[in-house]
């Protein structure tokens, strides 16, 4: 009995420690800005108003799965609602855009280009769309004022080049 009990558990007395050295990866190691660009992310949790390059605009800002995610919509309730995804891939800050266009453009936190407050995002590929002619969001920047003030300026791509660039003014509503 005891022998047929051994030859059971002695595979898993034998690989556990695989499992565990598997299992217990430590997260990667963002950059202090990195890091600092994605909390400054998740303060903007809330609903914000203001100006799209002359409309009225409404985004609303909020941190989801576990606090692994900062879901943005623009334009709520309207039939051009978007939603934007940020959240780490590993040590890069991402986003995917989900577009009203019906593309998802997916970019990356430019960390040269980048302050805790500042960030810069570049297109880094998509889904639904071909960049050197179908139309879509390549970049972006997001610039956090203050705790209650944010800009932004995403560039809509048309033919391989910039078509216009949006320029959102927002106060935070509550």
């Amino acid at each position: 009995m005891k022998r047929n009990v051994l030859k059971l558990i002695a595979p898993v007395i034998l690989l556990a420690p695989i499992a565990l050295g598997l299992a217990s990866d430590p997260p990667a190691t963002l950059a202090p800005d990195t890091q600092a660009a994605w909390d400054s992310l998740k303060k903007l949790a809330g609903d914000w108003e203001g100006d799209a390059s002359g409309n009225k605009a409404n985004v609303t800002y909020r941190v989801t799965a576990n606090g692994n995610t900062v879901m943005e919509t623009l334009f709520p309730g309207t039939p051009h609602e978007m939603i934007s995804m940020y959240h780490l891939d590993g040590a890069q800050l991402v986003m995917t855009h989900y577009c009203a266009a019906g593309n998802q453009p997916h970019l990356v936190l430019d960390t040269k280009s980048s302050k805790p407050r500042y960030l810069v995002l570049s297109f880094a590929g998509g889904s639904n769309l071909n960049p050197e002619k179908d139309g879509h969001i390549h970049s972006g920047r997001l610039k956090i004022i203050d705790d209650n003030r944010v800009e932004g300026e995403w560039d809509f791509w048309e033919n391989g080049q910039l078509g216009h660039t949006m320029k959102f003014v927002m106060t935070r509503r509550r």
